[in-house]
């Protein structure tokens, strides 16, 4: 199946899940990871209907949380605070901009994911190239239902290091190159 395809398929599948009761859970999962990591410098993003709705980490973990927001052809960082309508039905940052250096640990949303930490988004990019230019901890957030075994890839993807599921947290299983 095509990444367009898959598209579809995952939203489908989305619609189908009890978004809330799973975000529950994830959260859960994350929370002991978290502590254990001690991270203290986290982007969050603001959830689309299929996504995961991480944002009660505000008052669950203490750290500095930040979101990103479109700019141009790609994501700045923002702390978080008040939020106003953006493009794409995104509810962004009002605050100023800050270096993506201070992050230590960034959030990433996905239609799906597969064990690798590729993701399917939405189509335009913006999280690849924000990834590829980072270098904190990354970690994907997704229904086990949507975590794939593989899934289609382009040269300018790039993996998270880290899932968490409603089972657990991961690292992203890396093939092994001959």
């Amino acid at each position: 199946m095509d990444k367009p395809a898959l598209r579809r398929w995952a939203r489908g599948v989305w619609h189908t899940l009890d978004r809330e009761a799973l975000a529950a859970q994830v959260l859960g999962a994350l929370l002991p990871w978290l502590r254990k990591g001690g991270f203290g410098n986290i982007l969050l993003y603001h959830p689309l209907p299929c996504e995961l709705d991480l944002t009660p980490l505000v008052e669950g973990y203490p750290a500095r949380y930040y979101l990103p927001k479109v700019g141009g052809e790609g994501l700045t960082v923002h702390p978080f605070g008040p939020l106003a309508p953006g493009p794409f039905g995104l509810l962004e940052p009002t605050t100023e901009a800050v270096d993506p250096k201070v992050l230590d640990l960034v959030l990433v949303p996905g239609l799906a994911f597969d064990r690798e930490g590729f993701r399917l988004g939405r189509g335009r990019g913006y999280y690849d190239r924000f990834l590829a230019s980072v270098e904190a901890a990354t970690l994907g957030a997704v229904p086990q239902a949507l975590l794939l075994p593989r899934l289609p890839r382009d040269p300018w993807d790039v993996p998270v290091g880290f899932l968490a599921t409603e089972e657990g947290v991961h690292q992203a299983r890396r093939r092994r190159t001959p």
